[in-house]
């Protein structure tokens, strides 16, 4: 006689809940239990300390200057002093206040192009046009009244921001059509663009940027040379194509070729077929390594200092470099840590919600 099998001998067994599987991973034993009040009463320790160094024990208030470094926490007292030579640095201070809306119009331009409404050929060149325009009119003046500012007494963080947005505005058609390029059927092209794109790949950026900035000005005449901070802004900007080029010749490989032959066989012209169809698809699928070549662009422009410009990084080595506030460079660093962290955890969180919005419009 066969034994009876009941229905439920048949269903998969129970699954652990999260609080069974956190009790028996850190609890499940005499060592697991040790070690986990060891580690625990460690991370209360270091949290403590940062929060008593950073908050409770600071110093905050200029006037109190004289409390730093005899005991007390993190010595604030050099931001609220010298936050002015930090975001602006050799920009006139009478002018700062055309430095701060600069900065502002150019941020809510970057924000705006985030929103998915302005997506569009005729809205996004629009907006970006308006953005830099207003910016490039407020921080050099010369008009209405406003006294000149030159390029060469920019700085602080809208200089950052400025060379940021200026090489990821120029850098990506440029990196578009190196990938086109490269993917040409004309082997001249392709091989051409091939050695070029390797070529800058393999030289430091900083050796570019000093070359833009010293040697072009020595090699052309005088009627070919722009601005010093225009002529790095192209280098810097043909340095991201070339990485950028190769991201998206990544995504395009990745497509299958049947798209292209029919959409060619319908009769669509060439650019509609990579503008409409191959480009979205590549954006979308190299999106995370996008997204990471943007933060690293926006890290990378602190390497300007070194041929003269004086964006955030040198504002607040300036700072350090005084007798007054020379034993606060932890606190500055902390200080630029903190606003370096702010715009690139922005930058990560919107890829993130970007890759997920396509991903489910993909869907």
């Amino acid at each position: 006689m066969t034994d009876v099998v009941t229905p439920s001998e048949h269903l998969p067994p129970p699954q652990n809940t999260w609080g069974e599987w956190i009790w028996k991973s850190f609890f499940g034993s005499v060592s697991n239990t040790l070690f986990t009040l060891a580690f625990g009463a460690f991370v209360v320790w270091v949290l403590s300390s940062v929060a008593g160094w950073m908050v409770l024990d600071a110093v905050w208030r200029v006037e109190d200057r004289d409390l730093c470094g005899h005991g007390a926490g993190a010595c604030w007292a050099v931001i609220e002093d010298r936050w002015r030579l930090i975001f602006f640095g050799l920009y006139p201070y009478e002018e700062q206040w055309r430095s701060s809306i600069a900065c502002l119009a150019l941020a809510l331009t970057i924000v705006l192009s985030c929103v998915p409404k302005f997506w569009s050929v005729r809205r996004l060149p629009v907006l970006w046009l308006a953005g830099f325009s207003v910016f490039v009119a407020l921080m050099r003046g010369g008009f209405a009244e406003l006294t000149l500012v030159t390029t060469e007494q920019w700085g602080g963080l809208s200089l950052t921001l400025f060379i940021f947005a200026s090489v990821f505005l120029i850098g990506m058609p440029l990196a578009v059509v190196f990938a086109l390029a490269r993917r040409s059927s004309f082997p001249v092209i392709a091989k051409g663009m091939g050695v070029f794109i390797d070529v800058v790949r393999s030289l430091p950026l900083l050796a570019i940027l000093f070359s833009a900035a010293v040697v072009i000005p020595i090699l052309v005449p005088d009627w070919l040379q722009s601005s010093k901070l225009a002529r790095v802004i192209v280098a810097f900007a043909v340095f991201f194509a070339a990485y950028q080029a190769e991201i998206i010749r990544a995504g395009l490989q990745s497509l299958s070729e049947g798209q292209e032959e029919a959409a060619l066989s319908l009769g669509m012209p060439y650019w509609s077929v990579i503008l409409d169809i191959l480009m979205p698809q590549a954006f979308r699928n190299t999106l995370p390594s996008t997204i990471n070549q943007a933060v690293i662009t926006f890290k990378e422009t602190s390497i300007v200092t070194v041929i003269g410009f004086f964006e955030i990084m040198a504002s607040g080595r300036a700072v350090i470099g005084t007798d007054e506030w020379g034993a606060q460079f932890v606190e500055i660093y902390v200080f630029l840590g903190l606003v370096y962290f702010v715009f690139v955890f922005g930058l990560s969180r919107y890829g993130a919600w970007l890759e997920k919005r396509m991903r489910v419009g993909h869907g």
